[in-house]
């Protein structure tokens, strides 16, 4: 609204002293001569004092069109500034929501796996002696548990 009141304020200035300069241009319009000056029908008669104060008036009007302009500018740069980081914060918080989310799903998983194996190796235990083991995906010279480049890890004491 500010910025709509500014544009109106300036080109009503603009507007204003353009008519004044381009409907009193020739010879016979010199204020030094006696000549009255004239803005959209209005003559402005005497000197070239009362012409100035008009040119001030138009020029302050001017001004403070601009001004608004200006304020309404930045208003609305700051308005979008704001809503950028708010839309940039929910983003970030949406995507931790979301890693998060996947951090249980795999925990989850992993929880699990680990019950699963603990269900087959009390089952492989339970079994009477003479029976198969339960096949398994890994082969049967494979370490269990981690295996360390030279040997066994002793505790420091």
């Amino acid at each position: 609204m500010i910025l709509i009141l500014g544009l109106i304020i300036l080109i009503a200035a603009v507007v204003i002293g353009l008519a004044g300069i381009f409907g009193n241009t020739g010879p016979g319009h010199g204020l030094g001569a006696g000549g009255d000056f004239s803005i959209f029908g209005y003559h402005a008669t005497g000197s070239t004092g009362a012409l100035f104060l008009i040119g001030i008036i138009v020029g302050a009007a001017a001004l403070l069109g601009l001004a608004l302009v200006v304020m309404g500018v930045r208003r609305s740069a700051r308005r979008s500034a704001r809503t950028r980081r708010e839309t940039g914060t929910s983003r970030r918080e949406a995507k931790a929501i979301a890693r998060e989310n996947e951090h249980a799903r795999e925990r989850e998983e992993l929880i699990r796996q680990r019950d699963d194996a603990r269900a087959e190796t009390a089952a492989r235990d339970d079994a009477p002696a003479g029976t198969a083991a339960p096949v398994t995906d890994a082969p049967p010279d494979a370490p269990r548990g981690r295996g360390h480049w030279f040997g066994h890890r002793t505790a420091h004491r």
